[in-house]
């Protein structure tokens, strides 16, 4: 595999994962966004943040929000890799 595949599976995996182990806090935090944690390479979560799939908000946050975008990017991914959603 190609680096530019590589980066291409790693960054479609991260939002998968993303996506696989969301929360959300709306009665806590009043936002209609699902979080999830970005234990993930800072690289690829800046580009996914770039590319409006998610949100980091504050760069001391250890959570990002996920966008509209973002879960519609990782339901066409659950596709994609045969993976079945949680809910």
């Amino acid at each position: 595999m190609d680096k530019t595949n590589q980066k291409k599976a790693i960054k479609e995996l991260t939002i998968l994962l993303m996506y696989l182990t969301r929360f959300n806090e709306r009665d806590r935090f009043g936002s209609s966004l699902d979080i999830a944690w970005k234990g993930y390479d800072f690289d690829i979560i800046n580009e996914l943040d770039e590319e409006d799939y998610i949100r980091q908000g504050r760069h001391r946050s250890k959570s990002v929000a996920i966008t509209e975008e973002g879960m519609k990017l990782a339901k066409e991914l659950l596709l994609k890799y045969n993976i079945l959603d949680w809910k």
